[in-house]
């Protein structure tokens, strides 16, 4: 999104908020919370229909000031079944800001710690899929920034409520087209209910071909009716699993097993104490791939870095530097970074071009650079651990089914665990239990120092610092799988840190060096494998070495496909990750 662009809101002369590009305003002059509870809440039959399922879903048209979600979060804490957990998709394509939203909801303190939570993560600007947590509620908010086609189609979730929520079809009528109510339609579950103020005749025809019944009800405030409308059947409850077996325990593992955890289940993490992952290093660049041709890809490494960023910052311990600088590696490097600079992927102002006067004066080298400020340093160790939970360390040899369920062996044939779903994320050590796997080893070592210090860069190489020190590489050997740490790979590093930082490289030369090498898992295309196979075992592999940017949206992503609740991930991406991708895919464990 434009950061110059302007607000989409306006504050008229009898304090009422009203959007200036449809000229509607953004909620009753009577009584918005009210018209809410009418209209929307009580006009999908809530709170009683929240028992008819453990995962709930709602759908929004028109996400606003976010006061029907607000309103949905204080009923839901209220009336909630045991173990119920909300899922809330909502839709706008011009969102307002942190404050312009606050102002609209301190109109009614009585939302109290709904308005407060929903404020307190609000939503970010730019175009595609945002996640938000919602502690305290057992809910959690996925909201697409884009047109509401673009965005109904790439929602892979069925809702049970709709709040068709968008300004009057006389001013508005792009958001009431036969074809937005019609995929509408095909992204509800049978016995579906939707609701919304307008009773145009549009509108009624509209809902009626997507396959809802109407009626029309006493309306609320200056209208005399509102619309109700609900979709002929009962959606069948699926048999939901309660405990995830996890081979892994770098990013990837226990991405999955705080995701599981959100969701209800019960997680064991199994982890073989002799495997060196490529998560143990002291530090760990957070930054995305860069993509200037704005497409699919690029658009996936935007909100995976996002949300990696949120839920790093939500364990502030594990964060040690935010920005980092990406350096300009040839002559095409500033075209690029302005390209994507330019994107509207990112937050505004989140990706900076930096000339080289610039970068001189943080860097000591006069070079062109990117300054993501979305980027971070984090801990590894202390964001696996706070999401692993306790981990078995032992080696596992073979799964085998156990009824609709998994065993886990030792070498000896000992058990180790049983779950009712599994998921298969150790890497290159776990690449073994993967029949004909298009993975391919890595080795990479790090070296690192102790008393020195630099601002986060990367330019081929990188340096980052850790608690004490710095840590710069790394090496990129294919297919070695040996993890010894060697002196001739210090220098290397060396000598590529000589390429991008000069004078720190000169300073650093006669030290000696700590390190550790790790062995990743790659594919050819390198993008992940990120798939629920067909027998319900999850794989979530190949993350190369963009692991932690990557490793908790897409651990989201494969839970909620396991559980059947929505994605956060939109369908075109979720489709760079399939098995199938490969002519060879992931077609059995082999055991």
């Amino acid at each position: 999104m434009d950061p110059t662009a302007p607000s989409p809101l306006v504050w008229r002369d009898d304090g009422l908020p009203q959007s200036s590009l449809y000229g509607d305003v953004y909620f009753s002059s009577v009584d918005g919370l009210a018209e809410t509870r009418a209209v929307f809440l009580a006009g999908c039959g809530l709170p009683e229909r929240f028992a008819e399922r453990r995962d709930f879903v709602v759908g929004e048209l028109g996400f606003g000031s976010g006061l029907n979600i607000a309103a949905l979060l204080d009923l839901w804490r209220r009336e909630k079944p045991p173990g119920g957990r909300l899922h809330i998709f909502s839709i706008e394509a011009h969102p307002l800001s942190r404050d312009e939203a606050a102002r609209i909801l301190a109109y009614w303190p009585e939302l109290g710690e709904a308005a407060r939570v929903l404020l307190d993560h609000w939503p970010g600007r730019a175009r595609g899929f945002h996640r938000v947590d919602l502690p305290g509620f057992d809910a959690v908010l996925d909201l697409a920034v884009m047109d509401v086609i673009e965005a109904l189609e790439a929602w892979d979730g069925l809702a049970d409520a709709w709040f068709l929520d968008g300004f009057s079809p006389a001013l508005n009528p792009a958001m009431w087209r036969d074809e937005v109510l019609a995929a509408v339609g095909a992204r509800s579950a049978p016995g579906a209910r939707a609701a919304t103020f307008t009773v145009a005749g549009a509108v009624r025809r509209g809902l009626s071909a997507a396959g809802f019944e109407i009626a029309k009800r006493p309306g609320f405030g200056r209208k005399r009716e509102r619309l109700e409308a609900w979709r002929p059947g009962v959606r069948p409850a699926a048999r939901r699993p309660e405990t995830l077996a996890i081979i892994g325990g770098g990013i990837a593992g226990t991405s999955l097993a705080r995701a599981a955890r959100a969701e209800g289940l019960s997680v064991v993490v199994v982890d073989d104490p002799d495997t060196f992952g490529a998560s143990g290093n002291p530090a760990a660049l957070v930054t995305p791939a860069l993509d200037a041709g704005g497409g699919p890809r690029a658009a996936l490494y935007a909100q995976a870095l996002a949300r990696a960023v949120a839920l790093y910052e939500a364990e502030p311990q594990a964060v040690i530097a935010r920005e980092v600088l990406q350096l300009a590696a040839g002559e095409r490097d500033p075209a690029r970074f302005a390209t994507v600079a330019g994107q509207d992927l990112f937050e505004p102002g989140d990706m900076r071009t930096l000339d080289a006067e610039d970068t001189h004066a943080r860097l000591e080298t006069p070079t062109p650079a990117l300054a993501m400020a979305g980027a971070r340093v984090i801990a590894p160790a202390e964001v696996t651990t706070a999401w692993a939970g306790p981990v078995v360390r032992r080696g596992v040899a073979k799964v085998e089914r156990d009824g609709e369920g998994w065993r886990l062996l030792d070498a000896a044939g000992e058990l180790i665990t049983r779950a009712d779903r599994l998921a298969l994320a150790g890497g290159a050590a776990g690449a073994d239990l993967l029949a004909n796997a298009p993975l391919r080893p890595v080795r990479g070592q790090a070296s690192w120092t102790r008393g020195q210090a630099t601002p986060p860069a990367a330019f081929g190489g990188y340096a980052i610092p850790t608690r004490d020190g710095l840590l710069f590489g790394a090496t990129h050997d294919r297919d070695d799988v040996q993890t010894d740490v060697r002196p001739e790979d210090h220098a290397r590093n060396l000598a590529t840190l000589a390429k991008g930082l000069p004078a720190l490289a000169e300073r650093l030369t006669g030290s000696t060096f700590e390190g550790r090498a790790a062995v990743r898992a790659t594919t050819p295309d390198r993008l992940p494998l990120a798939d629920v196979r067909e027998d319900g075992v999850i794989v979530l592999t190949g993350l190369g070495s963009r692991g932690f940017c990557l490793a908790p949206l897409l651990a989201e992503h494969l839970v909620a496909r396991l559980l059947g609740v929505p994605s956060p991930l939109p369908r075109q991406l979720s489709h760079l990750l399939k098995l199938t991708r490969f002519d060879s895919p992931v077609t059995r464990i082999g055991v």
